[in-house]
């Protein structure tokens, strides 16, 4: 993140003053009940972190207990100093002696239709198995293995190996092209990679394998490449080098004694944009991040056994590790996992799911809950969704309405909504609200967890004004935070530890307002600046959201010679509405009413769908590349739909 970050204030002036408590039927039997629960945890984790996460660690099982809780050398921390255990041995041994041993640890969809059901004991078996395939093919403990595999219940077996053995992971999202695929394996010197002859999305078979050859050519590092029959497709086999998945492990032992790994052993490094261009490899390890994620995988989606809890998210990026392998199965949930895309073969492929397997617990993307919005009620309402208890929502802020639909149409009203805010750098959710204990505001996180101590600033660091945007940072080091970026120290303090001299930063802007509740605007990149007002581009999207016509709204700037910047708006509109200048001009207005003249777009474009990720995320950069009259720049791999693109560029024409 380079330092562009004027001194002026983010103007916040869009309001929501909706207020939910949780239903009283939930917080009957809620892990954390009532507000005084909260309040309770809050008050003791305030007087001692330490403890409060000493109490958190003593949940898992360790092979030897940590001798000091923390070791803070800023911006360097080390958790839990001295003490040794295994995630593997979290998520599966010490489950195994008791009830959940023959409990379903995973419950899997493909897209095609097909279904696999795996008990604790079952996955324990198949990790076994691989992770000494793994050691057969030379992995040593602290090697580098890539991962890059369809979310097919291998990912989780291949993860868990990894760590089993005391290899480090790096799981890289089956989306990405053959050259950023490369710049990854060789950034880490992995020395195997495991990936499948494809996988399937949008009834379509995606070529894994011939990215993974062409990749690898340009990378000395790889010795091994591990090859998972998913399709059954025609791919290239190269003697030596490239090995079948199952043939590796039929002939393997099913015994393989978890080694007992040092705290601050390396688990995985994930690759996450950079503003230079270069992917930066954030780094995990192993004692703090499992306490962390456990801790809030059980508290904020208050998981039970008889929970099938279902986090959409790829295993490719940090909610896929947090939220769909690690912390669920520390706590002994039962996961559900599809591989395909929401919409395929039917729009409802969603709601069939959750009515077919039970799921009790659903976590989605704001910008997945907009699509479903798009296409209307009809489709989750013709199934039986009761299943459902808890919702929640992870990757971006979510705008008021949207929120306010998810809660009514998918949850029945009766569902509590956990917004929570992370990122991929620290590891586990700092920002939520606990279901049965945490009135909610629809677009808001509301409060930071117990043990996090975060804050919204001024670029000196002095709190701002409760109800005044600013910078949101953490001020003290939490479990999960990331230790370095892989291979340059020097960039970790310099991207996270420098803008505000001794607290991390986000990169993010919030506000808080008058209950002290967090309302994260966006990104600090995202902030316009126009006529010398900060807006965030969050809250333009949350009132062009709050038209009755519009689905999906994406906010971006564009030069202007009066202005600085202008506001150019890409609006997709509700099923059966029909663009007009007329709706044009009614939405620059409706802007206007909700947050003032300064925030009315200056352009405003009708588009049926928005270019996004394979994960849901909006391409912004590329809209204000098209807003801007510029060339489409930069890598476009992961976009979900190339012919969007086309659309927007054709209709620029």
């Amino acid at each position: 993140m380079e330092n562009r970050h004027p001194e002026k204030a983010i103007s916040v002036l869009l309001k929501e003053q909706r207020l939910y408590p949780p239903p009283a039927s939930f917080v009957k039997s809620a892990l954390v009940a009532g507000k005084a629960a909260r309040e309770r945890l809050q008050a003791a984790a305030h007087r001692s972190s330490d403890k409060f996460w000493d109490s958190a660690a003593r949940e898992l099982r360790w092979t030897r207990v940590w001798r000091k809780t923390l070791d803070w050398k800023p911006p360097f921390a080390k958790w839990f100093v001295g003490g040794r255990l295994n995630l593997a041995d979290n998520c599966l041994d010490r489950h195994l002696d008791g009830p959940r041993r023959n409990k379903a640890a995973i419950i899997w969809e493909g897209e095609p239709g097909e279904t696999r059901t795996i008990t604790y004991l079952q996955l324990h078996r198949e990790v076994c198995l691989f992770a000494n395939a793994l050691k057969e093919l030379g992995v040593k403990k602290a090697d580098r293995v890539a991962i890059y595999l369809p979310m097919v219940p291998e990912a989780a077996v291949a993860m868990l190996a990894c760590s089993r053995i005391g290899a480090v992971h790096s799981v890289i999202f089956a989306g990405f092209s053959a050259e950023a695929l490369r710049e990854r394996i060789v950034d880490a010197g992995a020395k195997v990679v495991v990936t499948a002859d494809g996988g399937w999305r949008k009834g379509a078979v995606v070529r894994l394998k011939d990215a993974v050859d062409e990749a690898v050519a340009g990378a000395p590092c790889v010795e091994s490449v591990v090859i998972l029959r998913r399709t059954g497709g025609d791919i290239t086999v190269y003697e030596g080098r490239d090995h079948w998945w199952h043939r590796l492990t039929a002939k393997a032992s099913c015994d393989c004694p978890a080694e007992p790994l040092d705290s601050e052993h390396p688990l995985f490094i994930l690759y996450t944009s950079g503003s230079t261009g270069k992917p930066k490899g954030v780094l995990h390890t192993s004692a703090g991040y499992l306490v962390e994620t456990a801790w809030t995988t059980r508290y904020v989606f208050d998981l039970r056994d008889t929970d099938v809890y279902w986090c959409t998210a790829d295993v490719g990026w940090v909610t896929g590790h947090s939220y769909v392998v690690y912390g669920p199965l520390a706590v002994g949930s039962t996961i559900f996992m599809y591989e395909g895309a929401p919409l395929t073969p039917h729009p409802d492929r969603f709601w069939s799911m959750v009515e077919r397997h039970r799921v009790s617990v659903f976590y989605t993307a704001p910008t997945a809950i907009r699509t479903f919005l798009r296409l209307g009620s009809d489709f989750p309402r013709r199934h039986d969704l009761s299943s459902l208890r808890l919702l929640g929502t992870v990757g971006e802020p979510i705008n008021p309405e949207a929120w306010s639909w998810y809660r009514d149409v998918i949850g029945g009203g009766r569902c509590p909504i956990v917004d929570t805010w992370w990122q991929t750098e620290t590891g586990a959710i700092l920002i939520s609200p606990l279901p049965g204990a945490t009135p909610t505001k629809p677009g808001s996180a509301t409060l930071p967890l117990p043990g996090i101590d975060a804050d919204v600033v001024d670029k000196t660091g002095k709190p701002v004004p409760l109800g005044s945007g600013g910078y949101l940072v953490v001020r003290r080091p939490w479990p999960a935070m990331l230790r370095t970026i892989w291979g340059d120290d020097e960039r970790y303090k310099r991207e996270y530890w420098s803008h505000i001299p001794g607290l991390y930063f986000t990169g993010d802007g919030a506000r808080r307002d008058k209950d002290g509740y967090f309302w994260i605007l966006g990104r600090i990149d995202d902030v316009l600046n126009v006529a010398g007002h900060r807006l965030s581009t969050m809250e333009i999207e949350s009132a062009l959201v709050g038209h009755a016509f519009v689905a999906e709204a994406a906010v971006v700037g564009r030069p202007d010679e009066v202005l600085g910047q202008a506001v150019a708006a890409f609006v997709t509109l509700k099923g059966g509405r029909t663009p007009s200048p007329e709706l044009k001009e009614e939405l620059r207005e409706h802007v206007a009413k909700a947050i003032g003249a300064i925030a009315r777009p200056s352009e405003i474009r009708f588009t049926d769908s928005l270019p996004k990720t394979r994960s849901g995320k909006i391409m912004r950069r590329l809209l204000r590349e098209l807003a801007t009259g510029g060339a489409i720049k930069g890598d476009v791999t992961t976009l979900e739909d190339f012919a969007v693109l086309a659309r927007l560029q054709q209709d620029e024409e």
